[in-house]
């Protein structure tokens, strides 16, 4: 009785794929896969997200009653345009800037970028994973501003939105690249309610989210006009206004991409990917 054929010796086998080309993750999956799981953190972090919801629905009322007896007619603007357009940049700064300080410290310290950079997400992906839903949430709010402040307080339709979107993108961008690298020289997550209030203290006060640069003694607004902010904030009000002349939009334009070309190479320098010693 013959013994039955091997199949090792008389059947090819065709070789399968290699194990990482049959498990690799496309990049926009990747992405995906790490705004969601950094979405689920925010959420249950509940200090950070009502901060981030109550902090400009709270400013809109303050600056109106704080700016009761204040004439703005010679800046152009008026009470309920200034309390939209602050609240939209308070939204960046607390939502974005302020969230993300914390977030990047908080998945260092904790082995997360480590343990990221082992697998497939390049470091522009693991970054920019971690910014998305904090980003997300920013836009989402600015637009729920935007319509509030039309429908609540009577004011009307913004005269550029192209400029008033192209200002709130740029200053997300912005302050998700300042806040990476603010996250260099933070040693915890609790220390970033620290090193995040310099950039929110001087952009409140010199970046014209709740007093016109217009308003300022000249010198002092020349100053003002290279703060991170202020170039965001003119493409936020004058998207809204729609009186900036086209001069005044690509400077400030300009001063938003140079900040952020600055946050870039100090990210790239100095992040830190492992935990502070």
């Amino acid at each position: 009785m013959s013994s039955p054929a091997r199949l090792t010796s008389r059947t090819p086998l065709t070789p399968g794929p290699p194990p990482a080309a049959r498990t690799r993750i496309p990049s926009r999956g990747r992405l995906v896969a790490l705004g969601r799981a950094e979405l689920t953190l925010l959420v249950r972090n509940r200090s950070a997200l009502f901060g981030a919801l109550l902090v400009p629905l709270l400013t809109v009322g303050a600056v109106r009653s704080s700016l009761q007896d204040v004439d703005l007619g010679t800046a152009g603007t008026t009470i309920a345009e200034v309390a939209v357009t602050g609240a939209i940049g308070m939204a960046l700064l607390i939502g974005v800037h302020s969230n993300l300080v914390a977030a990047f410290a908080a998945r260092r310290e904790a082995l997360v970028l480590k343990r990221l950079r082992t697998g497939e997400p390049t470091d522009p992906e693991i970054l920019t994973g971690i910014a998305l839903p904090a980003a997300t949430l920013a836009l989402a709010q600015s637009a729920v501003l935007a319509v509030g402040g039309i429908a609540a307080l009577d004011l009307p339709a913004p005269a550029r939105p192209d400029l008033l979107l192209a200002g709130v993108v740029l200053g997300t961008v912005l302050l998700s690249a300042v806040a990476a690298a603010t996250s260099a020289v933070t040693r915890t997550a609790e220390s970033a309610q620290l090193t995040a209030l310099p950039l929110v203290l001087v952009s409140s006060l010199g970046s014209g989210l709740f007093v016109p640069l217009s308003m300022l003694p000249d010198r002092l607004a020349s100053v003002c006009e290279l703060l991170p902010m202020t170039g965001v904030m003119t493409l936020v009000r004058a998207g809204w206004s729609g009186g900036a002349e086209g001069g005044d939009l690509l400077g400030a334009a300009a001063v938003a991409v140079a900040w952020i070309a600055v946050s870039v190479f100090a990210v790239q320098r100095w992040f830190r990917w492992e935990p502070r010693r």
